[in-house]
């Protein structure tokens, strides 16, 4: 395929229009949630993680390609230094329609109408437990107070939509699932509970005690709320309800019990230049050969994610005992 052949988007061979990228902008992270990360993390070193003008390229590549649709995530992204001029750029990139971040929320206090100004248009803020120890004791170093305050500057700030993203996990914080529900509906915004993604090993909990269903989540919030099912949908894999009278949407994320794969429309490039097909597979291309060639420009990235397309799986298969299982962890895979 020479450059003049390059296509204008991008379908695997199932028929998937892949319009959505999620793009990590660095590994770090500064929360250690016992999800995300082991308690005693080694990161990439500087000359492995991909330049702020790298990830530019890559994006660049992408929207050429159809991507309309870019999440900016880690580790957290606001740590990354400088990383406000990455957003400024891509906020004023041809054809993208939406540009989102998720984040702990920790930095949002600062950053919150910066983003805005710089094109953001909605924002995810991962929020696990409104107690104070509890919410320490499963990001082993955060402050509820810092991402409380992060939420208010976020809807101060007037972003067209804000989630909250919340991991339930029996034994930690199941029974707040109504709490949070609350929390959310007080504020008129939207949340989205998340089971435990099986990727990596961790070293608090063994997965499959603690993973929750999201059955049994709205199971639990329809004690108190009556809930519809709702055709809205967003950039991502969220099935979402309704409820009466009320602006918060609330979604349910569910890997382990539904495999939402037949529409998927992502995929994910990692802060060291790593494009993963699946968030369940290892099915990968190396970008940051490519960007790192001298001989290499910008149609032979474009081929590059265009040939992947040949690679990307049907879907992924978490816990099934017949394939193997993602050893990367979530800090290392992209939000």
């Amino acid at each position: 395929m020479s450059a003049l052949e390059i296509p204008n988007k991008l379908v695997d061979k199932f028929g998937r229009h892949i319009d959505y990228i999620r793009l990590s902008v660095t590994d770090r992270c500064d929360f250690r949630c016992l999800y995300c990360m082991t308690e005693d993390m080694t990161f990439l070193p500087r000359a492995q993680v991909l330049s702020l003008e790298e990830l530019y390229q890559v994006a660049q590549a992408f929207t050429e390609l159809g991507v309309r649709k870019i999440r900016l995530t880690g580790g957290e992204p606001m740590v990354r230094s400088n990383v406000m001029s990455l957003f400024e750029k891509l906020g004023a990139l041809p054809g993208l329609e939406e540009l989102l971040l998720t984040t702990n929320g920790s930095q949002l206090d600062k950053y919150a109408k910066p983003l805005h100004a710089a094109g953001v248009n909605r924002i995810n803020i991962s929020i696990d437990s409104l107690d104070a120890d509890r919410f320490k004791r499963i990001s082993r170093v955060g402050k509820l107070d810092k991402v409380l305050q992060g939420i208010d500057a976020a809807i101060e700030a007037g972003f067209e939509r804000i989630k909250l993203n919340s991991v339930i996990m029996h034994g930690y914080n199941e029974d707040e699932v109504i709490a949070l529900a609350d929390y959310a509906i007080e504020r008129d915004i939207d949340i989205a509970f998340i089971e435990e993604m099986p990727l990596g090993v961790v070293s608090d909990h063994n997965r499959e005690e603690t993973t929750c269903s999201n059955a049994w989540v709205r199971e639990k919030i329809e004690s108190k709320y009556e809930l519809a099912d709702s055709k809205h949908t967003t950039a991502g894999p969220a099935r979402y309800v309704s409820l009466r009278d009320k602006k918060t949407r609330i979604g349910f994320i569910s890997p382990v019990t539904h495999n939402f794969c037949e529409d998927c429309n992502r995929v994910r490039v990692t802060v060291e230049g790593r494009l993963l097909l699946c968030l369940g597979n290892e099915h990968s291309v190396d970008l940051r050969a490519i960007l790192r060639d001298p001989d290499k420009g910008l149609d032979d990235l474009k081929l590059a994610l265009v040939k992947s397309m040949d690679i990307k799986p049907e879907r992924h298969y978490f816990y099934e005992k017949d394939h193997a299982q993602p050893v990367r962890l979530m800090n290392m895979t992209g939000g």
